[in-house]
């Protein structure tokens, strides 16, 4: 199977930073996507940001200027930076990736547990 662990979550107040990483583990053929995503309470789960093999990050309009994604395809992690955090980007912040595993033909998506992001003064 495959695990995705999350790490870097906090209190942080508003103007500050955080770093979210992700790392994937398994047996892993292939991960095409990998990204996160973010639940506020009362909130549909909705994209922050997304790197598909290849290509660049596309983020959220919400947060263009002030998140950063990282991933690097050998250590299978993905990184968010957040910096400017404003308290509306409260909300448990969960790692996507969509990945093939050696026993499978086709790719399926795979969530982190989720880690809570606070911005509160």
């Amino acid at each position: 199977q495959v695990q995705l662990v999350e790490s870097g979550g906090g209190l942080v107040q508003p103007g500050g930073s955080l770093r979210l990483s992700c790392a994937a583990s398994g047996r892993i053929a292939s991960t095409s996507a990998m990204g996160w995503y973010r639940q506020a309470p009362g909130k549909e789960r909705e994209l922050v940001g997304m790197v598909i093999s290849g290509g660049k990050p596309n983020y959220a309009d919400s947060v263009k200027d002030r998140f950063t994604i990282s991933r690097d395809n050998t250590k299978r992690t993905v990184d968010l930076q957040m910096n400017s955090l404003k308290p509306e980007d409260t909300a448990v912040y969960y790692c996507y990736a969509s990945v093939r595993t050696m026993s499978a033909t086709t790719s399926r998506d795979y969530w982190g547990q989720g880690t809570q992001v606070t911005v509160s003064s």
